[in-house]
């Protein structure tokens, strides 16, 4: 007996190794490293009642993946050959035919592939499958092939009862199926599995899952959604069309868990449906999204403009459009799931944005920026927001558009007080506009009111309490909880800060019972710039006179003000011991004068204390915008440098020529000088000729003028020997 025992142990912990195309996308990747941290066979195992001993392990406890005895080792290709091959991975398989991968396939137990996110990959899927039943006769040992496809096969299907269209489809319905006009591809791959598992079931079973759209883990349809409502840059969360279609949906989580079930036991049903127990629609998705990540919004786009969003793929766009009721069955009935979202994305939404966050990266970033006037606060402030895509929060904007909101309140409850309501305005949208109300335009009036009292007693100011109220209700935004924000000389005083991030009554006390301060709001750094009131005096004092004017920094506004700060930053009393106490130990930065207007030097430090962007990297239009930037810039250093080069080249030319001026003008000098030297050299010359010469000459040349002798060379020179004055 304990030899069977042994035996049986030995089964159970043999590993399996599971091939899956294309492990870097969405489906891929999540559905990998789920399955590379399961045992084989741990699905098989008897679920005991969790309400009767909620200490229990769970039976699909998470195993080591790197226990390699017993686990499901996970092969796979690559969508992108260039990517990083998931860690998870026993085996990164790269191949230039497709032919490539059947000796791949027959070292595998078994194969699955993805065919909901990638049409391109349907070919191959089939060619697969294929290839297998072709193998069949030199199969090892039985082989399994897994068909992850796309609920829009099942999306013009004609409803089981036309008097009662909600009546969901089931896996008994799966012959009845009729695919998307784009999708029939995929319905005609699911027929090829589905036959080639009815040839040899002994030795090659196939199975076909049709998913409803997959959530969680980072999202990938409804990604635009999340994206959208996380960037808070439109003010309503567009819904397509209607809204009213019905959208079968589940979890990565549990899609991967169904694969694992139909992995372990084999089951008998060779096509499944693979779905939560949710029938909401794309407006339900869409509110619940906008209201966790968002506004609270919702407006309706016409699909034909919806067409238009470069983020949203084609098929992605089928899929939100699409109208369908499923209920998987099988999976409920025979399966055993440890459910994430058993109910759906809207009861999981806490969840699921957390998933989002995280596997995003995205967390906010709160910056608290303290300091005297004129330290620069608020222009480090808004280069921050621009390098990091944060908010930037200071009291005058803070009190502006409270009151802006107040008072829009107040229009609108007394819009809805005089009737003034469209008769479109019934039905849905009235409804939600008594839900968006819920009482909050009185509370709003009366906070107004309370202002505005407030404001006459204390000369136009605001006090200190409703002042933090407002701060409190901005950093409580979501677009501050989900980017973050750079907090600009507020709170100036250690009660106001104790106040302002002081646990509210809504807010709870965490796992460890700390309740001194709201850890969602708190900065996470704080920066106290320092400067001499000698120093900052002379920056306002060389300010240009059209900045200054109408601004609190004439000089009279300027020293009252620092006066101020001094007075309630003194060393035992001042904001920064707040922090201190609280462990949130302040920078001290020191403004110099060598720091430039765009205070670079400030940046590169705080960058350096906060790390990495923690949002959306850029757009394609502030891509585009960036490249265009750098181009110019480029262009203009390269004009510059042109322009510089010409510069120097007439520059150096012009001296050139003036070398060569001064070098004509020297040697026509020299010539000239030359000239002269010559004729005072010869003058004593020619006075000799002239005197002694030149008259015997002169009679000479006559003489054989006159005469014309046949030679004149010799005449004359026996007339020059007759006629030599100086010979008697």
């Amino acid at each position: 007996m304990t030899d069977e025992e042994g035996e049986e142990s030995a089964i159970k912990i043999q590993s399996k190794r599971v091939f899956i195309n294309h492990v870097d996308t969405y489906v891929g990747s999540n559905i990998s490293k789920i399955l590379s941290e399961c045992a084989v066979g741990a699905t098989l195992e008897e679920v005991e009642d969790e309400e009767e001993d909620e200490d229990a392990p769970e039976p699909f406890e998470k195993v080591d993946p790197t226990k390699k005895e017993g686990m499901y080792r996970i092969v796979g290709t690559l969508k992108d050959p260039s990517a990083e091959p998931p860690s998870h991975l026993a085996e990164c398989i790269h191949v230039e035919k497709r032919d490539d991968l059947i000796s791949k396939f027959m070292e595998c137990d078994i194969v699955i592939y993805n065919i909901t996110d990638d049409s391109e990959i349907i070919d191959e899927a089939v060619w697969a499958v294929s290839s297998l039943n072709a193998e069949v006769s030199n199969f090892d040992s039985m082989k399994m092939f897994i068909l992850i496809s796309p609920a829009l096969s099942w999306s013009n299907s004609k409803p089981l009862d036309p008097e009662d269209p909600e009546i969901p489809f089931t896996e008994d319905d799966y012959r009845r199926r009729k695919p998307h006009s784009n999708f029939k591809e995929h319905n005609s791959a699911e027929k090829i599995v589905t036959r080639f598992g009815k040839t040899n079931k002994a030795r090659l079973q196939t199975y076909v899952i049709a998913s409803g759209v997959t959530y969680g883990m980072g999202e990938s349809c409804f990604h635009y959604f999340f994206k959208q409502a996380w960037l808070g840059t439109l003010p309503a969360l567009p819904c397509f069309g209607t809204g009213r279609n019905v959208i079968p949906t589940i979890h990565i989580k549990d899609l991967a868990r169904v694969i694992q079930n139909v992995m372990d036991s084999k089951p008998a049903t060779r096509y499944l449906i693979a779905t939560d127990d949710s029938q909401v629609t794309l407006k339900d998705i869409v509110k619940t999204i906008s209201k966790r990540l968002g506004t609270g919004k919702v407006e309706k786009m016409d699909a034909e403009d919806a067409l238009l969003i470069k983020e949203l793929k084609q098929n992605e766009f089928d899929s939100l459009l699409m109208n369908l009721r499923m209920d998987a069955m099988f999976v409920k009935e025979s399966m055993n799931i440890p459910w994430v979202a058993e109910t759906g994305m809207l009861e999981a939404i806490a969840e699921v944005t957390k998933e989002f966050k995280e596997a995003r990266k995205l967390l906010p970033m709160r910056i608290c920026i303290l300091g005297p006037p004129a330290s620069g606060k608020s222009t480090i402030a808004k280069l921050l927001c621009e390098k990091y895509k944060l908010h930037h929060i200071n009291v005058k904007q803070v009190i502006d558009d409270t009151i802006a909101r107040l008072e829009a309140s107040a229009a609108k409850l007394e819009a809805g007080a005089a009737g003034e309501v469209n008769e479109g305005d019934e039905g849905e949208e009235q409804e939600e506009a008594e839900e968006e109300d819920d009482g909050g335009l009185e509370h709003d009036v009366e906070l107004l009111e309370q202002v505005n009292e407030n404001k006459k007693e204390n000369g136009g100011r605001i006090e200190d309490t409703i002042l933090i109220r407002f701060f409190r209700e901005q950093l409580k935004m979501m677009k501050c909880q989900n980017q973050g924000y750079v907090l600009d000389g507020f709170p100036k005083t250690y009660d106001q800060a104790k106040e302002l991030f002081a646990v509210g009554a809504e807010e709870e006390e965490d796992e460890s019972g700390n309740s001194q301060f709201d850890k969602s709001i708190m900065p996470e750094l704080i920066v106290s710039l320092q400067a001499s009131n000698e120093f900052l005096k002379d920056r306002v004092m060389n300010l240009p006179e059209e900045v200054v004017q109408g601004t609190h920094t004439t000089e009279e506004e300027f020293m009252r003000r620092l006066q101020e700060f001094r007075n309630l930053n003194v060393e035992d009393e001042t904001v920064l011991n707040y922090f201190d106490e609280l462990e949130i130990h302040p920078e001290t930065i020191v403004i110099s004068e060598n720091d430039d207007k765009e205070h670079q030097r400030i940046i590169n430090r705080i960058s350096r204390m906060v790390g990495e962007s923690r949002n959306y990297g850029p757009t394609e239009e502030e891509q585009e915008e960036m490249e265009c930037k750098q181009v110019e810039e480029k262009m203009r250093k390269e004009a510059e440098e042109r322009d510089q080069k010409q510069l120097q080249e007439a520059k150096e030319l012009a001296q050139l020529r003036e070398r060569q001026q001064q070098w004509a003008e020297r040697l026509e000098e020299v010539k000239r000088q030359e000239r002269e030297l010559l004729e005072e050299q010869s003058l004593p010359l020619r006075n000799f000729l002239m005197k002694h010469v030149m008259p015997t000459l002169t009679k000479g040349l006559i003489e054989v003028c006159k005469v014309r002798p046949e030679d004149p060379v010799d005449y004359l020179a026996e007339f020059l020997f007759q006629n030599n004055p100086d010979v008697e």
